[in-house]
């Protein structure tokens, strides 16, 4: 296997990054580099007008991954999409910021009718802009968010506990809405990065495709690799 390793910038948090989690080593089947974004944490999660003041400790944080030798760099936070061009302009590998960049290509292969459900963290977050940024057909899409959720409390207060049963049922329940509610639904794109440890149970409770940050990364890294 030729040798790949990714680069991944972290928010500066503390809550905790379980096996599935893109901050978390074990998720990922080759060797990773962490890079903490020092002094930005949930507040990332911001209007896209607002964005550009985080700028530049993400490029500084990004060039630290390029100098220690990563071939590709993603982020784990949910605005990091809007900062795909300029991330992608400072540093010479790949940068793929956000799990949103994977739902033009699936709509591609999906019947010209059917919808994609984002997942995200909080609805009214997701806004247009963020589909704009991924390149995404409003119409092909439906959004629900994990309000009043156990893991969105824990997100979002940044605590150092989750329980993590309670968070599987939750994103199980809200993706069974999403579909009730839509039932031309043929896929699910996981848009928050702590979302993805919970991607295999909802795939076995729905039995629809979830697709999240680990396979657009997997993906990337499969063309570096060899046996």
């Amino acid at each position: 296997m030729a040798s790949f390793r990714a680069g991944i910038l972290m928010l500066d948090t503390r809550f905790p990054r379980i096996p599935g989690d893109a901050g978390n080593p074990s998720t990922w089947p080759f060797p990773v580099d962490f890079e903490t974004v020092v002094g930005v944490g949930d507040e990332i999660t911001v209007p896209e007008s607002q964005t550009a003041r985080f700028q530049e400790p993400f490029v500084e944080a990004a060039r630290r991954l390029e100098d220690r030798g990563v071939n590709l760099i993603t982020a784990c936070c949910e605005s990091s999409i809007f900062l795909q061009d300029c991330l992608q302009a400072a540093v010479g590998v790949p940068v793929l910021t956000s799990s949103l960049l994977q739902v033009p290509w699936i709509a591609t292969f999906l019947g010209p009718h059917a919808k994609i459900a984002i997942l995200t963290f909080e609805q009214s977050a997701l806004s247009p802009a963020h589909l704009w940024a991924g390149g995404i057909n409003p119409a092909r899409v439906v959004v629900g968010g994990l309000e009043d959720t156990a893991f969105h409390e824990a997100i979002s207060g940044n605590l150092e506990v989750l329980d993590t049963d309670r968070a599987r049922e939750e994103h199980i329940s809200a993706t069974r809405r999403l579909l009730a509610e839509h039932t031309d639904i043929e896929a699910v794109v996981l848009e928050c990065t702590n979302m993805s440890p919970y991607a295999p149970a909802i795939r076995e409770a729905t039995d629809i495709p979830v697709y999240d940050l680990t396979t657009l990364i997997g993906w990337a890294a499969s063309a570096h690799m060899h046996d």
